[in-house]
């Protein structure tokens, strides 16, 4: 078999891959698609000052059960900071954004 023929079977392959895993990566760019417009309103909503779960949710529309679980992820990889505590609360604040 030619160096030819080896690349064109080659993208043959790559291409059956590629529609056989259509549906899926159209599934995963959906659900990106959608857990950032859900950053972009929990964002918009801490900016100014830390807030709470409680404060964010209302401020953005974002269930609190879902606020939690995004705004644990933006602290785990450095996007969000722990502040003071609330009652049983903490407060959250964009990283880099801290005010003194």
């Amino acid at each position: 078999m030619s160096d030819e023929d080896k690349k064109k079977e080659r993208l043959a392959r790559l291409r059956k891959v590629r529609e056989e895993n259509k549906k899926c990566v159209e599934k995963a760019t959906a659900g990106w698609k959608a857990n950032n417009a859900v950053r972009k309103e929990i964002t918009g909503a801490m900016k100014g000052a830390p807030r709470t779960v409680p404060e964010i949710a209302q401020l953005s529309g974002v269930p609190a059960h879902d606020v939690l679980w995004h705004v644990t992820a933006m602290k785990k990889f450095g996007q969000v900071v722990e502040e003071e505590q609330e009652g049983g609360y903490y407060r959250y604040q964009l990283a880099g954004k801290a005010e003194p």
